[in-house]
């Protein structure tokens, strides 16, 4: 893991990006935010123009992409990043874009 991620037992967190994040390249951008991060998961688009974001790793690894999210360095305009923690399932080994 990169340094910063913080303690190493892994956490699991669900979020999802609310704006204007499809047809932006907002996934991509997540994938390379998270991979940066050392995390594992997804970020897939939803049929109501949300994108849920699924990343395992480190908890201050976790909250570094979700601060990210919030900020507006990433492509598109996100209003809001409601999440859910949750202990890590372990059976992700990439971070895939949906």
């Amino acid at each position: 893991m990169n340094a910063g991620s913080g303690s190493a037992d892994p956490v699991r967190v669900t979020a999802w990006a609310v704006g204007r994040v499809q047809g932006v390249g907002f996934r991509w951008w997540v994938r390379a935010r998270a991979l940066e991060l050392g995390l594992v998961g997804s970020a897939t688009n939803l049929d109501d123009g949300r994108v849920e974001v699924v990343a395992e790793g480190p908890r201050a690894a976790c909250e570094q992409l979700l601060d990210l999210l919030a900020g507006a360095d990433g492509p598109g305009r996100v209003q809001a990043v409601p999440r859910r923690w949750s202990e890590a399932l372990g059976s992700l080994d990439d971070f895939a874009e949906r």
